[in-house]
């Protein structure tokens, strides 16, 4: 893997959360890696249930992505994600989402996604439709349609 594969520190999410994106990887799916700290857990010492979530949109929205750009950034918006949630991960794990295309076409992607911890137990699976951001949208000023 290559130093220019992994997306690190480019989204204020990314850095508050600090989990890093690879989009290296030659099945085209991309992965969200993050070490759980006690930052990320909620009351219960798990780990949060929005950070899953986080990792999972990433993942699956980056594995989109490579479907048009090898570079895993071209905007995809996320149209709908469902996150089932399997086990608890706790402090110290090394948790990887991954996505995988699963159907759609031009505009739109359907997407599972799946988020182990280091030994592959199974935390999390999600499914997500995912929207290409037309290219006459990516320069509209803020405050315009789109």
């Amino acid at each position: 893997m290559a130093a220019g594969d992994l997306i690190k520190n480019e989204t204020g999410t990314q850095r508050l959360i600090g989990y890093v994106i690879d989009v290296g990887q030659p099945d085209k799916r991309a992965r969200c890696t993050l070490s759980v700290t006690d930052h990320h857990l909620n009351r219960h010492n798990v780990l949060h249930g929005g950070i899953a979530t986080t990792m999972l949109d990433s993942a699956m929205g980056a594995t989109a992505s490579l479907s048009v750009d090898p570079s895993g950034r071209a905007p995809f918006l996320t149209v709908s994600l469902t996150t089932q949630f399997v086990a608890a991960a706790t402090e110290k794990s090394k948790l990887i989402a991954t996505g995988e295309i699963v159907g759609g076409g031009r505009s739109l992607l359907f997407v599972d996604g799946e988020l182990r911890d280091g030994s592959g137990r199974l935390i999390a699976t999600a499914t997500g439709v995912f929207k290409r951001v037309p290219a006459d949208k990516l320069d509209a000023p803020k405050g315009s349609d789109g």
